[in-house]
């Protein structure tokens, strides 16, 4: 089976196997020890098997996988030599760019509908009462027939709903004027931070991101997220959008000899950061149970601990960077990332993590029957890419050549929630419209004299008519004999009764 070399140490190699790609891992370590140089080098051994993997760029220093290393320097050389890689020769590797505001990549979208009301929710910062506000427009969105799209049509929808509250209400559950407008308050800001170029069409299919080039190389997404990254909400709901669409629509596939996908989860943080137990719940759902349709999940992070201890536990392979203790929580995030490893009695795990250099590492994979390796302390191996950042002209190159951005690049907007409200206000509105019962045009002729003359004898709902005014006078003045003889005339002349 192929195999990803991570290391070579003083007891031997660390190597990730193929059929255990899929059991997931992590990457752990302080800024600066290696970390992204790690995650690069898995996601071009897994490129070589011809997985395709996806991964987001948060600094900008993973889009050199596009491009092939320099020319080897001294220390280069001298560092292969110690890992064993004589047949070691720079090379780059088939990657896509994406950006979900399209500026450093293709963009990359996704519908309302699709994102659906609860990760929406939690984009928008919303509280239970707001949330259960969004699930009722969802519900109607989708009983009206009206395609949520974009955020035009979720704003034309919050319209609608605010406009017709009494009616929604009494079928699907109470929604106040006050959640509808902190929705849409919440909109606007989602709107000022750009969101609006995440939502539409055409939406990303999940082939896309499951491709090989033309040798079977696994092609690499990279997502450009260091704008993204600003945006925490935004950054891990649409990671864990992206995550969820996979576990939905892949179909189960059991172990495999290596996975269909794997998927790389930097700043792994973000993700967990105030998120509420029932979002936990579901992240660790879709953790669990993802590895059986073959995608494995990478997270990184500058300590384990970032991640719940129910996560961490399903992550069978472990690289682990430097950890600086300087603090009483850094002591504890030591012990804790030492207390992950299989143990091995030659090593102090505890002692060696705090001592690590760059490029350094204590790495533990899976063997055989899944059982995870005693760690050790290995000399991380090198991609053959460039490990840095990529200029504006070679970044314009790889994207121009691209199998994807014909398809992407222009947005479409079809009809949808917006444009079928609007049409039907303007024909409720419209002169040629058909008579509605009780409205102006209800009258012989068709003329507002007519409603005129009826909503004063017989009154409106705001406003009481003449015959209201008059009942209520003849209960005031029933009592005396002027008052009924005054009411039986009035009465009798409008009713052509006799005198």
């Amino acid at each position: 089976m192929p195999t990803i070399l991570i290391g070579r140490g003083d007891e031997g190699t660390v190597a990730l196997d193929s059929r255990y790609g899929n059991r997931h891992g992590m990457i752990a370590g302080a800024t600066g020890t290696g970390k992204s140089v790690s995650l690069m080098l898995l996601a071009e051994g897994f490129s070589r098997m011809g997985v395709p993997c996806f991964l987001a760029d948060a600094k900008g220093d993973l889009a050199g996988l596009s491009q092939a290393a320099g020319v080897p320097s001294e220390k280069l050389v001298a560092r292969l030599a110690n890992l064993g890689l004589a047949d070691w020769k720079p090379q780059a590797n088939p990657v896509v760019f994406w950006d979900i505001y399209g500026k450093a990549g293709h963009p990359v979208r996704a519908t309302v509908s699709e994102m659906g009301p609860t990760l929406l929710s939690r984009i928008l910062e919303l509280n239970d009462t707001q949330e259960g506000v969004m699930e009722v427009i969802f519900r109607v969105a989708d009983d009206e027939g009206l395609l949520l799209l974009d955020l035009a049509d979720l704003r034309a929808m919050l319209g609608f709903a605010a406009e017709h509250a009494k009616d929604i209400s009494a079928r699907y559950g109470l929604i106040g004027s006050q959640s509808v407008a902190a929705i849409q308050r919440a909109l606007l800001k989602l709107e000022q931070d750009g969101a609006d170029a995440f939502f539409g069409e055409p939406a990303l299919e999940l082939a896309d991101l499951m491709r090989q080039d033309m040798s079977g190389r696994g092609v690499i997404s990279v997502l450009a997220a260091d704008t993204l990254i600003l945006k925490p909400r935004l950054y891990s709901t649409f990671l864990l959008w992206l995550l969820s669409e996979l576990f939905e629509q892949l179909p189960e596939v059991g172990d495999l000899d290596q996975p269909k996908m794997v998927f790389f989860f930097d700043e792994a943080h973000l993700l967990f950061d105030d998120a509420p137990a029932a979002l936990r719940q579901r992240v660790e759902q879709v953790v669990r149970l993802i590895r059986s349709k073959g995608v494995g999940v990478y997270f990184c992070s500058q300590n384990p601990d970032d991640v719940p201890g129910e996560i961490l536990g399903q992550l069978g392979n472990r690289v682990q960077h430097a950890l600086r203790a300087f603090t009483p929580r850094d002591q504890k995030a030591v012990k804790a990332a030492a207390e992950t490893f299989a143990r091995n009695p030659k090593l102090d795990v505890v002692q060696t993590i705090g001592t690590l250099g760059t490029g350094e590492a204590l790495a533990s994979t899976l063997g055989d029957g899944g059982v995870p390796s005693p760690v050790q302390k290995v000399l991380v191996s090198t991609p053959a890419c460039r490990i840095g950042a990529v200029t504006a002209e070679e970044r314009a190159a790889v994207r121009a050549r691209s199998p994807v951005g014909g398809k992407y690049d222009t947005p479409v907007n079809r009809e949808s929630a917006e444009e079928r409200l609007a049409a039907r206000a303007s024909e409720k509105n419209s002169p040629d419209a058909p008579p509605v019962k009780g409205s102006a045009k209800d009258d012989e002729g068709g003329s507002d004299w007519g409603s005129a003359v009826r909503d004063a004898v017989f009154g409106t709902k705001r406003r009481q008519g003449m015959l209201e005014t008059m009942a209520k006078s003849m209960v005031r003045t029933a009592g005396s004999r002027a008052g009924q003889q005054i009411v039986r005339g009035i009465l009798g002349g409008i009713f052509g009764g006799r005198r």
